[in-house]
């Protein structure tokens, strides 16, 4: 399965998103992350049709979460930026060539599809039980406890501290 990029920028905006104080703006969230803005607000508009963050206007205006960061889980981020639409789409090719399959054979799916569709299941029940929190948690055990305090310092201007 093969997912854009817009996939990850998303998960990581929804992750620093979830420790901020304030809304950040997406010029802040392209700086932070190295990604060009005009390419992650598409994203970022993509997650707020899906009702995932919210866009604020003004002199403190960027986006922010509208749901706390473990009731959003990442399969609510992928489902957004790609869509709805399963990953396989069987066309049925067992009915063409010189020996269809017709009638009774078909009134199932083939076991292509039950195969392709149960694998799909189990990757989006797992995508489904993990959370933005979870990942907040992640970074934090993998980066160090005062990761997230030097993001929001970097979100509100303060220079990068480079004593960790």
């Amino acid at each position: 399965m093969k997912l854009s990029g817009g996939v990850e920028w998303a998960v990581h905006c929804c992750v620093v998103l979830s420790q901020a104080s304030d809304p950040v703006p997406a010029q802040r969230l392209a700086e932070f992350h190295g990604i060009s803005r005009t390419y992650l607000a598409k994203h970022l508009q993509q997650l707020s049709r899906a009702g995932l963050v919210r866009s604020a206007e003004g002199r403190v205006g960027g986006y922010a979460l509208t749901r706390p960061a473990n009731e959003v889980t990442v399969l609510d981020i992928v489902l957004a930026i790609e869509g709805s639409a399963p990953a396989f789409r069987c066309t049925e090719i067992r009915q063409n060539g010189p020996l269809p399959a017709t009638g009774e054979s078909c009134s199932r799916p083939c076991g292509v599809a039950r195969v392709m569709h149960t694998a799909e299941q189990a990757w989006r029940n797992s995508l489904a039980a993990v959370t933005v929190a979870d990942l907040a948690a992640t970074v934090q055990a993998d980066s160090g406890p005062e990761t997230f305090s030097s993001m929001r310092s970097w979100l509100a201007g303060e220079p990068p501290s480079h004593n960790t």
